[in-house]
């Protein structure tokens, strides 16, 4: 779990984790449009038939155990990152460490990256009981190998990464606030919006090798690639060999996944060596394919135009939440106006509370689009693999068995935090699926 606060800063970062592919590590997501789809395509003596994704009794138990220890964890974490926010400016910090950062020099640069490194240390500090904990159950329940010391240095890493680029971004708030005090919210919304096109672009090969090793794929699966390109080839899309890896994510975890990131000259297609190893080359062709489906239907720009739409109108009531946090309570907590460095705290609030409630909107747009993947996919597959179906079907067995995902999970669950339809429904529709039957046809290929 990552510290509430290097998640809610800016919404920036949340902007550019939903533009990542996280198919293999996505919790098990709720049920929605696809479950009604695969009850109207299903015959009727598909009700006493085998459930399309089920755990044996043990493991289903592990599932249920695990499930309920995310929730709490996704949740607590949640209030806990609003409540020490709400503390750290009740009990007067906020304004120690400003009067700390002011004192130390009349560098305003120096200021700021003094507060923002003093409100880091103590947010992961905060934090650090339920990020333990999270990677104690992640490894007590065999989704994570990763030890404790890979885990506290990525740990380091990604708070570094935070202190260099949100210190950045803080700075820049800060000038566009001094600059135009009342239109600041649209302003900085521009520049923040360039620096999430630029993540998604460079993530790829600057910040992703720094918390996982990559090799060519063609140096130790020719045959992969092959398959793959067939793939590719079929979704009318170009990615060479060259810019085909294999991700040894087993160092760390036992999860799979086999997607495509970046952009323009940054694309490329990774698969996790986790995938190899337990899936088969037409499963992997099949969660390929779902990732495919994200570029060559265009979810990305989609997304990003959603979320920095989204973005704009929290800026705005950030904007407006922080006049009114401070008239109210600023002679309280010490900070005086929102030119005060303390003010970015007060803003952080205001978007951490607006994160939380704008969750089920994100995620349900979110799973809009992770069907229409899986219909893709699906699609992508048909004459490279003998049975579209039964692959795609089978992938979501596996998945679920790897991810410990519970087949009934909570309906409010679902809607609040999951991004992708439940792996249940996934796994009906899949085997469901046919539009090469006679009177059907293919949503996004020529039959």
């Amino acid at each position: 779990m990552r510290t509430r606060i290097l998640v809610v800063l800016f919404l920036v970062c949340a902007a550019v984790l939903a533009a990542l592919p996280l198919y293999g590590q996505a919790p098990p997501q709720p049920e929605s449009q696809s479950q009604a789809q695969a009850q109207t395509q299903q015959p009727p003596e598909a009700s006493t038939a085998k459930p399309a994704y089920s755990l044996p009794p043990e493991k289903l138990q592990q599932a249920i155990d695990y499930s309920r220890i995310r929730v709490i964890l996704d949740f607590l974490g949640s209030g806990w990152g609003i409540l020490q926010l709400i503390l750290l400016l009740a009990l007067g910090v906020i304004a120690r460490m400003r009067n700390v950062a002011v004192n130390l020099s009349k560098s305003r640069w120096v200021q700021g990256f003094t507060f923002i490194l003093l409100l880091l240390l103590a947010s992961t500090l905060l934090d650090l009981p339920l990020d333990l904990y999270g990677h104690h159950a992640a490894v007590a329940y065999g989704q994570s190998v990763q030890g404790w010391g890979s885990w506290a240095w990525d740990a380091a890493k990604s708070l570094l990464l935070t202190f260099v680029f949100g210190g950045l971004l803080v700075m820049l708030l800060f000038w566009v606030i001094r600059r135009s005090p009342t239109r600041w919210w649209f302003w900085f919304w521009i520049p923040a919006m360039v620096f999430v096109l630029l993540s998604v672009f460079v993530a790829p090969v600057l910040i992703d090798p720094l918390f996982n090793k990559f090799e060519p794929l063609a140096k130790t699966n020719p045959a992969l690639v092959d398959r793959l390109e067939q793939v590719v080839a079929r979704g009318g899309i170009e990615i060479p060999a060259e810019r085909m890896f294999l991700m040894k994510a087993s160092e760390k975890v036992t999860t799979l996944n086999a997607y495509v990131t970046g952009y323009g000259a940054s694309k490329r297609v990774v698969v996790w060596d986790n995938s190899i190893t337990k899936a088969t080359p037409d499963e992997i062709s099949f969660i390929f394919g779902h990732e495919m489906g994200h570029y060559v239907l265009n979810h990305i720009p989609q997304t990003l135009v959603f979320l920095g739409v989204l973005l704009l109108v929290e800026f705005y009531l950030g904007y407006r939440g922080i006049q009114w946090l401070i008239a109210r309570y600023g002679a309280r907590w010490r900070i005086p106006s929102q030119n005060d460095w303390g003010a970015l705290v007060v803003l952080l609030l205001v978007l951490a509370v607006l994160s939380f409630f704008s969750e089920p909107i994100v995620n349900g747009y979110s799973r809009m689009h992770e069907h229409e993947a899986d219909v893709y996919g699906q699609e992508a597959i048909h004459g490279i693999v003998a049975d579209p179906q039964t692959t795609a079907q089978q992938s979501f067995q596996l998945l679920g068995e790897m991810s410990l995902t519970d087949p009934n999970p909570n309906p409010f669950v679902e809607f609040w935090t999951f991004s992708h339809p439940s792996v249940s429904s996934r796994a009906a529709f899949a085997a469901a699926y046919n539009p090469w039957s006679p009177g059907q046809h293919p949503k996004y290929f020529a039959k």
